[in-house]
């Protein structure tokens, strides 16, 4: 379970449903709030006193489906795992607002803006280690462009710095 609470959460408070089976093969759907997501998980608050069992879907307002298994439970809070493990890079992105994700890559852009001025690079010189122009590694500073995972992972060793401290921001990655 701890792989999952160290996943990097992106606060969020935008409604979904959970939907289960009761048992007699009518689905019960409950409205909720999803308080922060992850790409392991989600937790959210029911917006009633419904029991909610082990394994349920998470369907959120984008039309995508998440199987989820109860990872805890306290009042109307509940933690929720999901069940085939991590979410790929597109279901993220559409649990995640435009504005949610803009506001990931500009963090991402920032950490490895400071990374990079602490190793003493020019933007020049991290492109042509990494293999794209000057012009993409100042996009991706400001949060204009995304970087690829495979780039983020060599930029990350050229720096002498983490993958996740260039991806999550030192609260989350704690």
């Amino acid at each position: 379970m701890s792989e999952h609470r160290a996943a990097v959460r992106h606060e969020t408070l935008r409604t979904a449903m959970v939907e289960f089976d009761n048992g007699s093969s009518s689905i019960v759907r409950v409205p909720c709030t999803i308080r922060d997501v992850s790409g392991t998980g989600a937790r959210l608050s029911l917006n009633s006193s419904a029991w909610v069992p082990e394994q349920f879907t998470l369907v959120f307002t984008s039309g995508l489906r998440k199987a989820c298994r109860l990872a805890w439970h306290r009042g109307r809070l509940i933690g929720s795992a999901f069940a085939d493990g991590y979410a790929s890079p597109e279901e993220q992105a559409a649990m995640m607002t435009a504005e949610e994700q803009s506001r990931h890559r500009l963090g991402i852009g920032a950490r490895v803006k400071t990374a990079r001025e602490k190793r003493g690079y020019t933007e020049d010189q991290l492109a042509d280690l990494i293999g794209v122009s000057a012009g993409f590694v100042s996009l991706a500073e400001k949060g204009e462009v995304d970087i690829p995972l495979y780039q983020l992972m060599r930029v990350a060793d050229l720096l002498l710095v983490s993958l996740d401290r260039l991806v999550a921001p030192k609260a989350d990655a704690a």
